[in-house]
């Protein structure tokens, strides 16, 4: 499947999620993250295996930082691509064993605890910037700025990810808003509209 094929098939899977979430939506039907929510799982941190290189954790346990905690199976761990071997040296070093083959932009590790953690390697220019200012949860692992995971999510385009998005963004402030604005308008301007319409319906559902 070709890149032109990925980006129109998500493109018409965030058109379509918009248009059923816009139809059925109610407002109020959204939890809020408070300042006492604590984190249900703590996960491994890769700080001192990884140390010296840029890394952050995005996926389901990155979006905690911005929404209520929900449930996943595993920690998904992204690193700039060129740094890969020497990710794969540390993990090995570190007691991690690789799940099967390399795959495509990255692989499956599993801890010696049994945790399974997914190693996703950033080619994309904007990686560089996107892992230079992680934020810190509350378990203190560093995680993708919001507008670089919202931007993740959005050309992933999966169901799960486009929910997240519109949750985020509906507990975000204006300020992070404008963060997340002026990200999505430099580095991918062609998802402005659907960015503007997960901020109106997650502004609906915690409203």
């Amino acid at each position: 499947m070709s890149t032109l094929d990925r980006g129109e098939i998500g493109r018409r899977t965030r058109a379509t999620i918009i248009d059923i979430a816009r139809r059925r939506q109610r407002p109020g039907t959204g939890s809020r993250l408070t300042a006492n929510d604590e984190p249900a799982r703590i996960w491994p941190d890769l700080s001192g295996v990884l140390e010296g290189l840029p890394w952050a954790v995005a996926g389901a346990v990155a979006t905690r930082r911005y929404m209520p905690e929900r449930a996943t199976g595993d920690l998904d761990v992204v690193v700039l691509a060129r740094h890969a071997r020497d990710v794969e040296r540390r993990l090995v070093a570190a007691g991690y064993s690789r799940e099967g083959p390399p795959a495509i932009g990255g692989a499956e590790w599993r801890s010696s605890g049994g945790v399974r953690v997914d190693i996703i390697e950033g080619a994309e220019p904007w990686w560089e910037e996107a892992l230079a200012h992680p934020q810190r949860d509350r378990q203190g692992l560093p995680v993708l700025a919001l507008p670089y995971l919202a931007l993740m999510k959005l050309l992933a385009s999966r169901t799960i990810d486009i929910g997240d998005v519109a949750r985020m963004l509906g507990l975000a402030s204006d300020a992070e808003l404008a963060d997340v604005r002026a990200v999505i308008a430099r580095l991918a301007p062609e998802l402005a509209a659907d960015l503007e319409s997960l901020i109106a319906l997650g502004r609906l559902e915690q409203s």
